[in-house]
This record gives structure tokens, C-alpha cells and sequence, in this order.
């Protein structure tokens, strides 16, 4: 079997967990009789530097044509002060749009062997497993009209009620899988809009009977996701809300450079780490790849379901923390410090050894 995927560098540290999460991705198809070919478009600054925009038709057509997106990350310093719609995180709006990629999927799960590299206490984590799940094509970044001048600044945040819909049902089937409760972040005692969100939610949990389905204030679940996260289990939220709450997510499981993301439409699909562009460190060869890595397997997961092979790059994932190695992110001491290539040549090794423990 052949899988086309389409190849998102971008900017900065992209670049480098990209080349990382290909090692990783072609050998674990290789395990699975699937053949991967791959090409590569350009996206956010880069393709701002090359074509003058952040996104290309070229490239969307790429994506449209291929069996799943695997994005780097997008931005940097260079880009900063230029027009919103030349901006690089443009480019990343509008391949969400075009591909309609309405449900980001964040999971935060504490690898056992991290647990003690997180600035919250190993007490407060211990059992941590949620998912976030995030509106992800309306809400506030796309809502018109918006715009600035010399006085003033707006943004218009709305939902149509089958944004609503379609995201929420995602959430509750996943519930049905796992501990079969939902919370619904949102802004219902400020916001008319949440207000609307919370009355949808309502409605499509009825389809739902044995799942328990819980209200919170986003202000509450930014709190209580630092002071309890094992309470959650599957978050379901808007776009800006989501985007807020995931970042908080990434922190307490020790570093952004961990979390991995799937934005799953009808008919595409796109992989990507929640870690920015790290201009700073970019081209150093210490950038984090097991995010990138990390979304590789949800790709197997949701794209090619294959549960097999993301549980095989989770586990080699496990066995590298477990043994010691830890890129500057997540450094501490009493560990090896090591270099982006070196972190992916140990979970290529790993790989090796979780295959040979999984029985004939």
C-alpha cells in the first residue's frame, strides 16, 4: 500500500523536526508493508521569502491530493511587522480553511519517565491523560468583520450552529471510547456566542446518553488545569479558548516540544507539533522532535489506521526518556543532554527494541 503525504517545513526548528519525524515515519511503515512517498511544499515565511505570500494555490492543490499534511511550524522575527494576511500564521489559517480542517485533537499525556521534569509536582500529574478538543475553522479568527485603525481594534468572534455540531460529536464519540465524560470549556456567563456554543453542546449530548457532560468557564479550566489535570478527560472547546487551554497543556506535561496535534476535516487531514517556530535555535540542531514525532504516530493512527504503529512509536518514545536522554526543552540535571539528531537515533533504536518484544 502507498500513502501520499505532503511535506509543511516551514520556518525555523520546522525544518529540522520535519527531517526528524521522516527517519521515524519511513521505518515505521516499513514495519507495516506501507510505502510512503513524500513531497514537499513550502509554507508560512518561507513561502512568504520564495512567492511573496504565505501559502500558495500550488500548495493547497498539493495537500488536497495527498493522504495527510505533515506541518512543521511557521513564523519568526523576520515576519513580524507585515500585513496580517502576509503574515506567516496566515498561511497556516488558510490551509486549515481550504482543507476544512475543523477538529484539532491535542493530546496531554505524561510519559512515566518525564514525570518528574515537569515544574508541577509529580503528585498533581500522576495519572494526567486528557484531550483537548478544539473548534478549529470559526470563532474569533476567522469571524468578520474585523481590522484596526489609529483608535481602535475588532474582531468579530461567531459560530454557526453545524461548527458547533460537528465538533462536539467528535468529542462525545471519543468519550464513548474512553471515560465516556465531556466538559465543555466556554465564556456562557459573559459571551452571547458561548452562551449559543453551550446551548448546541446540550442538544447534541442527547445523542449521547451515557456520556456525562460538564460545563466549565474557561478562566476556571485555565486554573484547574494547573491545580488538578488528571480530572479531565476529554476537553471540548473553541478555537481561541482551545488554542489558550493547549498551550497550558503543553506546560504541564513539561514542555511544548512534547505535545503532538492531528486537524482532521471530512476528507484531509494535518499532523503538526503545538511548539512554535524557535527562531532562536533554529539551525542548532537542539530543537525537541518528539512532538513532530509524536503527531507522526497519530498520523498511523487516524489517517492510516494503524493503532499498531503509533503505539509502537509511543512506546520508543517512553524507552528514550526512560533512558536518560533529553534535549534542551526538557533538560535537567542528572540526564544526557543531547542534539535533535541524537534524539531521533535513539527512538529510531528503540523502535527496534519495542518490535522485538511485541509477540509473532
Amino acid at each position: 500500500m502507498v500513502k501520499k503525504i505532503v511535506l509543511l517545513p516551514g520556518d525555523g526548528i520546522g525544518k529540522e523536526v520535519i527531517f526528524a519525524a521522516q527517519r521515524i515515519m519511513h521505518k515505521t511503515a516499513a514495519e507495516f508493508n506501507l510505502t510512503i512517498e513524500t513531497e514537499e511544499q513550502l509554507i508560512g515565511g518561507s513561502s512568504i521569502d520564495e512567492y511573496g505570500i504565505p501559502l500558495t494555490d500550488e500548495a493547497i492543490e498539493a495537500c488536497k491530493n495527498s493522504d495527510a499534511v505533515l506541518l512543521g511550524a511557521v513564523g519568526g522575527y523576520k515576519w513580524e511587522n507585515l500585513e496580517h494576511h502576509l503574515k506567516p500564521e496566515a498561511g497556516l489559517l488558510k490551509i486549515r480553511a481550504a482543507l476544512n480542517l475543523f477538529a484539532n485533537i491535542r493530546p496531554a499525556k505524561i510519559y512515566k519517565a518525564f514525570i518528574g521534569d515537569s515544574s508541577l509536582k509529580k503528585e498533581v500529574l500522576d495519572g494526567t491523560d486528557f484531550v483537548v478538543f478544539r473548534e478549529l475553522t470559526g470563532g474569533i479568527y476567522f469571524g468578520q468583520p474585523r481590522g484596526y485603525d489609529a483608535e481602535k481594534g475588532w474582531n468579530t468572534m461567531v459560530y454557526e450552529k453545524y461548527e458547533v455540531e460537528r465538533i462536539a460529536k467528535i468529542a462525545f464519540e471519543t468519550a464513548m471510547q474512553r471515560d465516556k465524560t465531556v466538559l465543555s470549556v466556554d465564556k456562557a456567563n459573559v459571551l452571547d456566542v458561548s452562551q449559543f456554543w453551550r446551548n448546541v453542546v446540550e442538544d447534541v449530548s442527547v445523542a449521547y446518553p451515557d456520556v456525562e457532560l460538564k460545563h466549565m468557564y474557561v478562566d476556571n479550566a485555565a486554573m484547574q488545569l494547573v491545580r488538578d489535570p488528571k480530572q479531565f478527560d476529554i476537553i471540548l472547546t473553541s478555537n481561541l479558548f482551545g488554542d489558550i487551554l493547549s498551550d497550558i497543556a503543553g506546560m504541564i506535561t513539561g514542555s511544548l516540544g512534547m505535545l503532538p496535534s492531528a486537524s482532521l476535516g471530512e476528507q484531509h487531514a494535518l499532523y503538526e507539533p503545538v511548539h512554535g517556530s524557535a527562531p532562536d535555535i533554529a539551525g542548532e540542531n537542539k530543537a525537541n522532535p518528539i512532538a513532530m514525532i509524536a503527531s507522526v504516530a497519530m498520523m498511523f493512527e487516524h489517517s492510516f489506521k494503524l493503532p499498531q504503529a503509533a503505539h509502537m512509536i509511543e512506546a520508543a518514545i517512553e524507552k528514550t526518556l526512560e533512558a536518560g536522554y533529553r534535549t534542551v526543552d526538557i533538560y535537567s540535571d542528572g540526564y544526557e543532554l543531547v542534539s535533535t539528531d541524537k534524539m531521533t537515533d535513539v527512538i529510531l533504536e528503540k523502535l527496534e527494541e519495542v518490535k522485538a518484544e511485541i509477540p509473532a
